[in-house]
């Protein structure tokens, strides 16, 4: 365990750029050597040693270790990425953002212990909801997007929403760099990936989703961040429908979880105040549990179901995404000027 560094003389002018920023949500009580939480492998594979504070919150603290690279658990939500950027021992101009997790992964796409990288975060925390018992008949659920006058379609008024006077003002997917996430992508692609006896055999139990019964994978998709913890079938195909409609048809909805929209937008709000750049944010999240049941089996027994498939999601989320670390820190003298994307060869 790492002492916490001295506090920095206020006399200091040389500001510490951090070359890469890992984000955790949550952790189990202490960051190494006992249960792990979203936080736990990252500090002790990356050799994040040493500690050190964020001014202005005291809860708080930063890990990094000799190669420049960081990372915090959010033990007070976007709060405490608003301190870093404001902390003015810092600059964050030039620094990469991984934010990771475990999520509900969508059984049509992917199985548990899976990690996708994100080409957007859409956000389904703003909408209509009507309860699905009242709904007309021809409607499939009760969710629907403010402005719009039934589920599965995009807002035509903007006056429906307070004082917005622009309809793509009123977009809830928020698009990350896609040179840079298809270049994470491609670096991290083969990782080996960890597999479970217990999640092998629970993986048998869906046997009209052949993508829920593989095996461990690597592939690119959506996540979907709402302060909702929804489950189910039904919720399952709004969350596809909701992120295809936000995304114009590209996106694909994979991960699902109930904080990476308030990251992005607070993220979106640091950039237009010139603290970060946007353009240099990944978002890797790994499937901990299925977002429905399945056949067979109450979806009040399923719901909240990821104990068990928690540790390889915490697992593989860092197998993943240390080869994109390695990888920026062993060549920054390129990539603190020039955002990699696909076509750089490595």
């Amino acid at each position: 365990m790492g002492l916490i560094a001295p506090a920095i003389a206020k006399t200091d002018t040389a500001k510490i750029e951090p070359k890469v920023i890992i984000v955790a949500g949550w952790e189990n009580g202490a960051d190494t050597g006992d249960k792990p939480g979203e936080y736990q492998f990252w500090v002790e594979r990356m050799h994040l040693d040493e500690k050190l504070p964020i001014e202005g919150i005291s809860t708080q603290v930063l890990r990094r270790n000799s190669d420049g690279v960081y990372a915090l658990v959010l033990k007070d939500g976007a709060t405490d990425l608003t301190a870093l950027a404001l902390d003015k021992h810092f600059d964050l101009k030039h620094s990469y953002w991984i934010f990771t997790g475990i999520s509900g992964v969508n059984p049509n796409l992917a199985s548990v212990g899976s990690v996708a990288w994100s080409r957007w975060v859409v956000d389904g925390d703003a909408l209509r909801e009507i309860d699905d018992r009242d709904i007309p008949k021809d409607w499939p659920y009760g969710l629907y997007a403010i402005g719009a006058d039934r589920p599965d379609s995009l807002p035509v008024d903007p006056n429906h929403y307070g004082s917005v006077t622009d309809v793509a003002q009123l977009t809830k997917a928020y698009p990350l760099n896609r040179g840079l996430e298809q270049w994470a992508y491609t670096i991290s692609r083969n990782v080996p990936l960890k597999d479970d006896p217990v999640i092998a055999r629970q993986r048998q139990k869906w046997t009209d989703y052949p993508y829920a019964q593989k095996a461990p994978m690597i592939l690119e998709g959506e996540t979907l961040g709402a302060h909702r913890y929804w489950h189910g079938e039904r919720r399952n195909q709004w969350a596809e429908n909701w992120v295809k409609l936000w995304t114009k048809g590209q996106g694909r909805f994979v991960m699902t979880n109930e904080e990476s929209q308030i990251n992005q937008r607070e993220m979106r709000v640091l950039a237009q105040l010139g603290y970060i750049d946007p353009d240099r944010i990944l978002v890797l999240r790994s499937g901990s549990n299925f977002s429905m049941p399945p056949k067979g089996v109450a979806i009040t027994d399923s719901m909240g179901d990821e104990e068990s498939g928690q540790v390889i999601a915490f697992d593989n989320n860092e197998r993943a995404g240390e080869p994109v670390v390695k990888e920026l820190v062993k060549n920054w003298n390129k990539y603190f000027t020039q955002l990699p994307d696909s076509r750089f060869q490595f």
